[in-house]
Parts: C-alpha cells; structure tokens; sequence
C-alpha cells in the first residue's frame, strides 16, 4: 500500500471544494468562512485554511488536499505544498480570465518540481470553453494535459484522479 498527498489548487469558485467532496471516502473537513462583500454569484463561503478528504484508488491511499483560492490566503498553499506528490489545478471552464489560475500554477510550478495537470471543471455549464481554448487562455504547452470534468460528478471527478495518479506512477 502506498500513500499520496494530492493538492487540489485553483482559483475562488473553480470547484476545488466540491472535487474533494466528491472523491472523498469521508466526511470532508471543511475550513470555511462566510465571504464578506466580495460575494459573487450564488457562493456564500469560501475555503480559508483547506479542505481534507481521503479515498484510495487501486492499493493506494490518497489523501486530498483543497487550497484556498483567493491570493490573501496563499500563505497555506505553502504549508500545504510540503511532501505532495501531485497536484491538480482546478479551472472553471466558463470563465475567460485565467490570470488567478496562471498565478497560481506558476507559484506551484516553482515551489514543487512533482507531477500536476489541469482540471477543466464545469464543463456541464453553457459557455464552457473546450480544452484548446483553455490552453491557448492558459497559455501553457501541448505536454499539460487538460482533463475536462464536472466536480459534482463521481465517475469524472474519478477520471481526474486517475489522471493524476498516472501521472504519478510513470
């Protein structure tokens, strides 16, 4: 059996609480606090210190880490970055402005030299971009893989750590 700290990492609102929800074989531990004037569409809450999930996949146990966000609490992205052997980068597919996931996948990118892949979450919403229009928005290489997903949903929130236990494993 084999062990595995995953960050899950990205933008406010890109699903990164509701992948770990998904995926989890527990209760997920939830450190959120209620968004003061800065709400946006229909969210109330926001993570502040992380999300805590674990599942196992194969003989593996995995344990899930979701990151704040919003850059005010990127001192937890540090602490948290500590021993993973992997990370997901969360978007939201609808959006057309990705200067917090670039923000963010660069801080990663520099902190940690592991394997991470890029979750295109809500792709069940109108207007989700597809993966080419991600990349070009991202403006990262053909080598990133891109896996297209829909957090709320078991079977890909799974196709997306599959992903990134491959990734892991090779």
């Amino acid at each position: 059996m084999r062990y595995a700290k995953i960050i899950i990492t990205g933008p406010f609102n890109s699903g990164k609480t509701e992948l770990v929800k998904t995926l989890s074989d527990i209760k997920v531990v939830e450190t959120e606090e209620k968004l003061g004037n800065e709400k946006i569409s229909n969210k109330t809450n926001t993570t502040v210190v992380m999300d805590f999930g674990r599942t196992s996949l194969n003989d593996n146990i995995i344990y899930l880490y979701g990151t704040p966000g919003q850059e005010r609490f990127d001192f937890m992205w540090e602490i948290l970055s500590n021993n993973i052997l992997g990370f997901i980068v969360m978007i939201d597919s609808t959006k057309r402005d990705f200067s917090s996931a670039k923000n963010i996948l660069k801080f990663f990118i520099n902190k940690v030299k592991v394997p991470y892949i890029i979750a295109a979450n809500k792709q069940d919403l109108p207007g989700a971009l597809d993966k080419e229009n991600i990349r070009k928005l991202l403006d990262i290489s053909n080598d990133i893989e891109i896996v297209e997903c829909i957090a709320t949903d078991s079977s890909s929130s799974l196709q997306v750590l599959k992903k990134i236990m491959e990734k892991i494993s090779s």
